[in-house]
């Protein structure tokens, strides 16, 4: 059996390392710092917990239409912070715990550079060892990426790192970026009651455009500031705290000012210390270059995840990546469909999707049926009082493939796998309609705009003919 080699367990390399085990593969899989990643200790999970905790101030802040009556409810961000660390550690007790299940797999905490294209040295700070191997796979993730204007590294300048180990709560916070972790932060945050501004060039730009316009009206309903457009020039010091200057295409300057600032305007590929140049593998802004099979220039040294150049950064991206690449390794067939990948938003309200928007459908010049249900005709929504947004269904116009779903509203996150499930399958709208939905459920919803789609959606109301 080979021996495989993987760098970095986050959930990519530590799922990665595990299912090669499983297949009898000997591994070695090594980490500089805690097991689990960036997406379990200091990413998806914690903001995860972070966003439950305002999903839940905000019901409470609602309890009073559902008979509740609480006085003067408040955010104590200490216990909040006590509580997104407890779960992060609580996950990283259980990561070290699968690994450690494999006797064939030896976990090594340290920092790993090639030495050639067989070896590498990892350096345990007292120690350092060389590692022997048949495959290499890199999953060495992603960084924050923090811009060179002036101003980018003031105190109280920071990123989604810092902003996950605060224990007080900011009066202001200026939120430089409209992508998902911009949008996401400055949605939990303006829930918790911070006076929150936003700054980027499109909100939440991947997302269907129906849905971001709702969006941006239901965070301006909430308090939130959204100067849309601009692009963040400089960060100035001043007697209230921090200035942020923006500017548009047209030359016209906006001004923010808060008590911190959040730089959320992307990731980059984190590769620094592997001696990738050394040994001859390509890369491209610090990402690690490879082809269709996750090979890079070396035969035998692959990568996945976020320190691909140009990869799709999500978490279940570098995952199923992984588990498709061993697959091959070990001499299977992968059976995972890459090409379709549901992404979740955590605002609140929640926004997820899964293939294509009807923009690029239109760009593409592709033929679609659509299908809309809104969660206010949803039983189960009415009685959570969470009915703000829909399921959208776009389908061919044979209806016999699911081109793209969109969900904004209740538990998106959750129904959207619905959609996933269909497309990966290549099943129909007719094979979707043959199951029956459990009532009351959100997932109706589903149901509803996939019936829709041939006409059959019993709580949609008839449009009269003209």
């Amino acid at each position: 059996m080979p021996k495989i080699v993987v760098i970095g367990a986050g959930p990519g390399g530590y799922e990665t390392a595990i299912r090669a085990a499983q297949l009898g593969a000997e591994v070695v899989l090594i980490e500089k710092g805690r097991a689990g990643g960036t997406c379990l200790n200091i990413g998806c999970i914690p903001t995860k917990t972070l966003w439950k905790t305002a999903e839940l101030f905000e019901q409470v802040k609602e309890s009073t239409s559902f008979g509740i009556k609480l006085e003067n409810p408040s955010v104590d961000m200490a216990a909040v912070k006590a509580r997104k660390d407890y779960v992060a550690d609580r996950m990283n007790t259980g990561v070290n715990f699968l690994v450690d299940s494999y006797p064939n797999i030896e976990y090594i905490e340290g920092y790993a550079s090639f030495k050639d294209e067989n070896t590498i040295i990892v350096d345990k700070g007292e120690e350092k060892v060389e590692v022997a191997g048949d495959y290499f796979i890199i999953a060495t993730g992603s960084a924050p990426l923090v811009p060179s204007f002036e101003g980018s590294r003031l105190e109280n300048v920071i990123t989604s790192t810092e902003l996950l180990d605060l224990d007080y709560l900011p009066e202001k916070l200026v939120v430089v970026g409209t992508g998902v972790i911009g949008m996401e932060f400055a949605s939990i945050y303006n829930s918790f009651g911070t006076d929150v501004t936003v700054i980027g060039s499109d909100i939440l730009g991947a997302c269907e455009s129906e849905i971001t316009k709702r969006i941006q009206s239901i965070f301006k309903q909430k308090g939130m500031k959204i100067e849309k457009g601009y692009r963040a020039s400089k960060i100035e010091k001043s007697a209230n705290g921090l200035t942020v200057f923006a500017e548009n295409k047209k030359g016209k300057v906006v001004e923010a000012e808060g008590d911190l600032v959040l730089l959320a305007i992307g990731r980059i590929p984190f590769t620094e210390g592997l001696n990738l140049e050394g040994i001859g593998i390509e890369t491209n802004r610090g990402g690690v270059v490879v082809d269709k099979d996750l090979k890079t220039s070396k035969d035998n040294i692959f990568a996945i995840g976020d320190c691909i150049s140009g990869n799709v950064q999500l978490a279940h991206v570098a995952s199923n990546q992984g588990l498709n690449l061993v697959e091959r390794l070990m001499g299977n067939t992968p059976h995972i469909v890459e090409d379709v990948v549901p992404a979740a938003t955590f605002t609140l309200p929640e926004i997820a999707q899964v293939g294509k928007t009807e923009d690029q459908l239109k760009e593409e010049g592709i033929e679609y049926d659509k299908s809309k249900f809104l969660f206010s005709g949803n039983g189960k929504a009415v009685s959570m009082g969470e009915t703000d947004g829909f399921v959208k269904i776009l389908a061919s116009k044979d209806h016999k493939k699911i081109l793209g779903v969109h969900i904004f509203g209740p538990h998106a996150n959750d129904i959207v796998h619905l959609g996933a499930v269909a497309m990966a399958n290549d099943l129909p709208v007719s094979a979707l309609n043959k199951t029956i939905f459990a009532h009351p459920t959100l997932s109706e919803t589903f149901m509803e705009a996939s019936h829709g789609l041939e006409g059959a959606s019993i709580h949609t109301a008839k449009v009269a003919k003209k």
